[in-house]
């Protein structure tokens, strides 16, 4: 089938250029400064970073579906990009330590919705909110960084069986509930290797 196409093929042969002696990048590089909020803005997006990062410049390498976060040559951070302006993505891990040292602040966050792992945190908040209205915001954060610490499943596994058992909701019934399952589990991996 190729027979009549040689004649061409050879014409283009003639004006094709080498291929370059390395992989040309499919990602663009930003250099920023993570700001006192721990966050960057990207093409007008903004993305969360790790605490201990303010105030340092890192880059931000910017592919088609993900953004890299690099600093001192090692990447810390993956995540999916935003499309579109004006958006933000917050890793409440990110931010926890420093809301644990002034859970005050959570009150009046900006991005304080993406602080709801799932539904059942967003419910917590607002029976915290009801029955506590002026410990709501330190019981959450406290609830929010056994969750960062230990087990975001395990921590919104006790919280759903807070609301089936109609029980009191409060970081340690929470925490309480989470170690009770750590050490079970615990044993269990302990009496499965003997």
């Amino acid at each position: 089938m190729n027979a009549g196409r040689e004649e061409r093929f050879r014409e283009e042969l003639k004006v094709l250029r080498r291929l370059p002696e390395r992989k040309l990048n499919d990602f663009k590089r930003h250099r920023v400064k993570v700001g006192p909020g721990i966050t960057i803005r990207l093409q007008h997006n903004v993305y969360s970073v790790p605490s201990h990062l303010i105030g340092e410049w890192i880059e931000a390498r910017l592919y088609a579906g993900h953004v890299e976060v690099w600093y001192v040559q090692h990447m810390i951070e993956r995540m999916p990009r935003l499309r579109g302006e004006e958006k933000h993505r917050i890793n409440y891990r990110h931010i926890i330590d420093p809301l644990v040292r002034k859970p005050g602040a959570f009150k009046n966050y900006r991005y304080r919705d993406d602080l709801f792992p799932t539904s059942r945190y967003r419910m917590t908040y607002d029976v915290l909110k009801e029955k506590s209205p002026h410990k709501s915001d330190k019981e959450y954060v406290k609830i929010l960084h056994c969750a960062a610490s230990e087990s975001e499943t395990r921590v919104d596994d006790a919280l759903r069986m807070l609301f089936d058992n109609g029980s009191f909701i409060s970081f340690e019934a929470v925490k309480e509930i989470v170690s009770s399952a750590i050490r079970y589990s615990r044993s269990r991996m302990y009496s499965s290797m003997m």
